[in-house]
């Protein structure tokens, strides 16, 4: 009987270590993500990989792609073949290859560091120290300015789910101010320069 009680506390502990190895964490809001691209030119592999922040409303933002990715309670490796299929689908390239690596255990000590989030055509994209005062403006000067293609005029704040917009040819807009967790994103300009 001794036996069998050993063997089954065992079996027990065999069985959790196995199931805890073969479930997927899911991404998580405010999250640190290391994000690789292969497949594309090396030029656009140093624009893209990097590390990037899950805004609070659960997205990701990546240069060349409109809009932010669902990323919340996804796997890195669903989260890789959905940004791979975003690539795709705005025919940016054709077989994007992508890496999701989380720093879940470091993204508490990175967060209480307080960031922010920038990303979209800047020339730096990717998480950027937050300083008390910080404005919209030095946030993307932060990440190195908008690039050729990155629109000034339609700049997104994506801050506790909501979407603003601004342009920062506004002497006003320029002066918003920002504050830890919130994710920027420069749009590409659209056919008309705007």
């Amino acid at each position: 009987m001794k036996k069998l009680s050993q063997f089954l506390a065992l079996a027990l502990a065999a069985v959790t270590l196995c199931s805890g190895v073969a479930v997927a964490q899911s991404i998580s809001t405010k999250e640190i993500l290391s994000i690789t691209i292969k497949g594309v030119p090396a030029s656009e592999q140093t624009r893209i990989s990097g590390e990037y922040v899950v805004s609070p409303d659960g997205h990701v933002y990546l240069p060349l792609l409109q809009g932010g990715i669902k990323a919340s309670g996804m796997s890195s490796s669903a989260l890789a073949r959905r940004i791979e299929s975003s690539y795709r689908a705005a025919q940016m390239y054709q077989n994007p290859r992508i890496t999701v690596v989380s720093r879940k255990d470091s993204a508490a000590s990175q967060i209480d560091a307080q960031l922010i989030s920038v990303g979209g055509f800047v020339k730096s994209p990717g998480q950027k120290p937050y300083t008390r005062g910080m404005t919209l403006f030095q946030a993307i000067s932060a990440a190195g300015g908008e690039t050729a293609f990155g629109s000034i005029r339609r700049v997104e704040l994506h801050r506790n789910g909501k979407k603003y917009t601004y342009d920062m040819r506004n002497a006003a807009h320029m002066r918003v101010k920002v504050y830890p967790n919130d994710t920027i994103n420069v749009p590409q300009k659209k056919w008309n320069g705007t």
